[in-house]
């Protein structure tokens, strides 16, 4: 890398960038925005000065993101229905190295969720601390708080996830083959095979955002959640194709409709059955991962300009 070149410092922390405001947001396309802002603001930023380009950036991209989770949580206090976050596809490392089970669930539907009731300032601390490893002396001056601050800020973000934070499975192996029999029982219309696949007190949330259809309400029970599956497959028309892909960290559903994506289904698995099913079908929520689908450039790799 030539370190003169401003662009392609820029392209050697973008990936990381994506990833950072993707967690912190919930959203691809937001993230994608807050990315594009940094290096509107990179370039006119006196480089000689930055002792640390990859530290400055975090910084600007983080404060970016927590100018925008003000306005963002008014407007889902409007949503239509459930919000849920963005999917997106992690096969191709769009949102990082996914080796560790931490890194998975840094990522996954089920966390990013509930990331939405912490306040803007806990969850960047969150993110920073148990995302990227940042030390409590790096977050203080990226969020220009003191070291004791962001401890309490990290406890307080912590404690108020522990009691609805899922275990997460850390065998991906057997999470597929979990999400491939639940589609081969779904497929066949096969309720008794389909509730030993599913938890009790399994919890099915739909995200249409009034623009698609999809439960206003969460569905809860495994008998509920298994009619649900096979009344969708059953109105679904002969060119809905449906495949198992890795979306957030874990096996998903992706069903297509010709080569539209009209719904991405991620269970969430414990203890050897899925514990919670998260459907997005909101179109808008959709199109950065049917981007991702039918282009072969990855998202995060390299720019040529701010958006390259």
């Amino acid at each position: 890398m030539d370190e003169s070149d401003p662009v392609a410092e820029f392209r050697s922390h973008r990936g990381r960038l994506f990833g950072l405001a993707y967690r912190m947001l919930g959203s691809a396309a937001s993230a994608e925005d807050m990315v594009q802002e940094a290096f509107l603001r990179w370039s006119g930023a006196d480089h000689a000065s930055i002792a640390s380009p990859g530290a400055w950036l975090a910084k600007t991209v983080t404060n970016l993101c927590l100018n925008h989770l003000d306005s963002a949580r008014v407007r889902r206090e409007q949503y239509v229905g459930p919000w849920l976050p963005e999917p997106v596809l992690t096969e191709d490392g769009a949102l990082g190295p996914l080796e560790l089970a931490q890194q998975r669930e840094s990522v996954s539907m089920a966390l990013l969720a509930l990331l939405e009731q912490l306040a803007p300032a806990e969850r960047a601390v969150f993110v920073l601390r148990e995302a990227f490893g940042y030390d409590h002396q790096s977050i203080a001056g990226m969020l220009e708080c003191s070291q004791d601050n962001s401890r309490q800020l990290h406890h307080r973000a912590t404690r108020r996830l522990r009691e609805e934070r899922a275990r997460f499975e850390p065998d991906h192996g057997a999470w597929h083959q979990l999400v491939e029999r639940f589609l081969a029982a779904a497929r066949d219309g096969d309720l008794a095979r389909l509730e030993e696949l599913l938890t009790a007190d399994v919890t099915s949330w739909s995200d249409g955002g009034g623009k698609a259809s999809a439960a206003r309400r969460p569905v809860v029970g495994s008998t509920q959640v298994a009619r649900l599956v096979v009344g969708l497959l059953r109105q679904a028309d002969e060119e809905v194709t449906i495949s198992v892909r890795e979306v957030n960290g874990a096996s998903a559903l992706l069903a297509h409709s010709g080569p539209t994506l009209i719904a991405a289904m991620v269970p969430h698995v414990a203890d050897g059955r899925i514990t919670a099913l998260r459907s997005v079908t909101n179109p808008d929520k959709l199109r950065f991962l049917q981007s991702q689908l039918t282009d072969d450039v990855s998202h995060t790799g390299g720019l040529s300009g701010p958006n390259g």
